[in-house]
């Protein structure tokens, strides 16, 4: 299995997406998008230790005392494959580069791949969660405000 990185997030003074000169010309054709997802690779937190993890003890103040990592949104899985789904601020298609308001990766995280959002298969009218769950954001225009310390035990 080869992964290929197709560019980095670049968080110094702006949120960006770097695409690499081989994939600029994969972004024909990205305007009227509004939203795309993007997957990422957790490089910061990737080593042999932390791909073993399968049990994570209370990581949600709300949640069960142990979570399985499947149950989690956290970067530390057998694959520490990220998906953040981002706004678009604009696209400079002769530099590579995406610019959007946030995304939840550290400078330099490879990026993998770029989709974009489609609400007839990326949204789900009733979509049902734990309880522990309940006091998250409904989209990801109230995440910008949410305060996450009052949800995370780190």
């Amino acid at each position: 299995m080869e992964l290929k990185v197709i560019g980095k997030v670049s968080t110094n003074q702006s949120f960006k997406i770097d695409i690499e000169e081989d994939y600029k010309e994969a972004l024909t054709a990205m305007d009227g998008f509004g939203h795309l997802v993007v997957l990422w690779w957790a490089d910061q937190v990737d080593n042999s230790d932390l791909r073993r993890t399968r049990i994570i003890e209370k990581p949600y103040k709300t949640g069960p005392d142990t979570l399985g990592i499947f149950a989690t949104r956290s970067p530390l899985r057998p694959n520490p494959i990220c998906m953040s789904i981002v706004d678009v601020q604009g696209i400079d298609y002769d530099c590579g580069i995406i610019y959007t308001s946030y995304i939840d990766a550290e400078d330099g995280t490879p990026v993998l791949d770029i989709k974009p959002y489609y609400p007839c298969s990326d949204v789900v009218r009733e979509a049902k969660m734990p309880v522990w769950c309940a006091g998250l954001p409904s989209c990801i225009e109230e995440s910008a405000s949410f305060d996450w310390s009052h949800y995370f035990n780190f």
